[in-house]
């Protein structure tokens, strides 16, 4: 089975190697040039656990090709994933200028029956304005030629793509026609031998189900944030609160974290774009605006205790950030809370110290040497007045703190993500602040 994707960002990538890893033929398109250049030889664009071998073992084997052309295998490849970026526009809707530009190579182009496979993460009602653009291009040739398109959304964790995409607890396809069903079928049933867990429906609800997905998450994300600040004022412990709730089955215990707020790629993009998906429908999505509110206040959490703390007066103060990536196990910070973090301690007049195991160069690259760019995560802690926990990196977990009491010019730590204990860090001579607590 040959296939073709379009879009070589981190959806993409993680796909198509993938999928030629259990041995279709697959071919990996992007319109920039420079990067398909550096896929061609072995360097990998994007920091994804198990990737780079995953990519480079697959290109050896030749069965993962990199090109700027799409046009030049459209006769040859059976299905056409997109996988282009849906970025937000200004009013929170998703640009899907890219999407349909694909569409519209593709009806300009093809010969021959071909299913257009929706990848990337776009609002309800994408895939019939992809199936529109496609026919009204063929319409201009004069051409009569079927062609199917289904909607796939991903459901991958950065960090933990490869082993999601490798072994999913469930795949969404929806489809209009038995066979588009066919071909999804035989597609991924090699990933799915020991339980076959593709849920099939219709493409609207498809759509729908990853907005839905990650708004949930999101929303139990901010619902367990809002509860830990409540926690602070009347004495209670979040942490035991969420032990408490968890063990309900019906609640469970994930994403029941408290912390500094979500970022990434997904999550803010996606809650903004159901939020305004609804309002063109007519409808008000009140709990999400609510889940957005509490998420962009909780960003500056760390900061505000921090100013309170020194009664405002930190001009002048070296403050350390531990971790930059909005997660562990990327180098991603796109909408990560260490970039709002950074920007409110550099207006206060601090001198900000950062180490990231994976996000430097990201960091450098988004902000430049307005931060200082430390070694490691002991030559963060130098001389600063105090250190903040942002990402809760593994090499952080269980640092040497007589080193870095040793190291700081005062003993104060904050805890974006409380992951050290209260009483342990009071006995090891730490002023502690953590969230919820």
């Amino acid at each position: 089975m040959k296939i073709a994707i379009v879009g070589t960002g981190y959806v993409g990538l993680v796909t198509g190697a993938c999928f030629a890893d259990i041995g279709v033929e697959v071919i990996c398109v992007d319109t920039n040039s420079e990067k398909i250049e550096s896929l061609k030889k072995g360097v990998i664009p994007i920091y994804e656990n198990g990737l780079d071998e995953l990519v480079n073992r697959n290109a050896k084997a030749g069965r993962l090709l990199f090109t700027t052309s799409l046009t030049d295998y459209l006769d040859d490849v059976e299905v056409i994933f997109s996988a282009v970026g849906t970025p937000p526009d200004e009013d929170g809707s998703a640009d899907l200028s890219y999407v349909l530009a694909v569409a519209r190579t593709i009806g300009q182009n093809i010969n021959k029956y071909v299913l257009v496979v929706t990848k990337s993460t776009v609002p309800v009602g994408t895939a019939m304005k992809v199936r529109a653009t496609i026919q009204e291009e063929l319409d201009r040739r004069g051409l009569h030629i079927e062609f199917d398109v289904a909607s796939n959304p991903e459901f991958l964790k950065e960090g933990n793509a490869v082993n999601d995409f490798m072994s999913p607890d469930r795949v969404v396809v929806g489809v209009e026609s038995d066979r588009a069903k066919e071909l999804m079928t035989r597609l991924y049933k090699p990933f799915l031998l020991n339980n076959f867990r593709v849920i099939f429906m219709d493409i609207p609800s498809a759509e729908m189900t990853k907005y839905a997905a990650n708004s949930m998450l999101a929303t139990r994300i901010s619902f367990m944030n809002d509860i830990a600040n409540l926690c602070e004022l009347v004495g209670a412990d979040v942490n035991m609160v969420r032990s408490g709730i968890g063990s309900d089955t019906r609640i469970g215990r994930k994403f029941l974290y408290p912390g500094i707020g979500y970022g990434g790629s997904c999550f803010p993009k996606d809650v903004k774009a159901l939020i305004k998906t609804a309002q063109q429908n007519g409808y008000e999505m009140r709990v999400l605006q609510a889940v957005e509110e509490v998420n962009d206040a909780q960003k500056s959490i760390l900061f505000d205790k921090l100013q309170h703390r020194f009664n405002g007066a930190l001009t002048g103060k070296t403050i350390a950030l531990w971790g930059l990536a909005f997660k562990p196990e990327t180098d991603d910070m796109r909408e990560a809370p260490s970039l709002i973090l950074i920007d409110l301690l550099l207006k206060a007049g601090c001198t900000v110290r950062v180490y990231d195991p994976a996000a430097m160069d990201e960091c450098r690259r988004r902000i430049g040497d307005v931060v200082t760019y430390a070694q490691d995560m002991y030559d963060a802690a130098l001389e600063a007045d105090a250190l903040m926990l942002l990402t809760e990196w593994k090499e952080f977990r269980l640092p040497s703190w007589r080193v870095v009491k040793k190291t700081m010019k005062q003993p104060l730590v904050l805890d974006g993500r409380n992951i050290y204990d209260y009483e342990e860090m009071s006995k090891l001579g730490f002023e502690y602040y953590c969230i919820g607590r």
